[in-house]
């Protein structure tokens, strides 16, 4: 465990840098900070100053996990806004953040990791086979309407 005592400087310059190399939401930060012992006065200075100078955005961030989430693990909207949510993102940064994902990405993604999952699945079961792949699709985060269209295409 940490020992250290941080002075606010010290503690001020550490969470620049752990804000600079990856964006971070005020809930890490917070946490970060009380890792480091710090006291919730120091917590609240630290945090606006990380504020005016930039190092801390939540709606970058927002925009930043939407667009990560999306494009590297393939998840869906529903995932999507529920991990937001959990992180205590503001509702106007969530729909923010889901701007940057288009309508034309958003079906491709969806359609190309449907497509891949159903003929990768080595289950014979077809009504085993038709609920894996939904259940898939639904921890993905995609929209249930979406994934039983799908389905019933790739059954033909």
């Amino acid at each position: 465990m940490n020992s250290k005592v941080y002075s606010v400087t010290e503690a001020t310059l550490k969470l620049e840098y752990y804000c600079s190399y990856q964006e971070r939401c005020h809930q890490e930060v917070v946490a970060k900070l009380y890792d480091l012992k710090m006291i919730p006065q120091a917590i609240d200075m630290i945090i606006v100053h990380l504020i005016e100078h930039n190092f801390l955005n939540e709606e970058r961030f927002a925009c930043s996990f939407a667009r990560g989430k999306h494009r590297i693990k393939s998840w869906g909207k529903i995932r999507i806004v529920n991990e937001l949510k959990f992180r205590k993102i503001s509702q106007y940064n969530i729909n923010t953040a889901l701007k940057e994902i288009t309508s034309e990405e958003y079906l491709e993604t969806f359609h190309k990791l449907a497509e891949n999952h159903w003929e990768t699945m080595r289950e014979a079961n077809v009504i085993k086979k038709r609920k894996k792949f939904c259940d898939f699709l639904l921890r993905k985060g995609f929209e249930s309407n979406l994934i039983y269209e799908k389905v019933k295409e790739l059954e033909l």
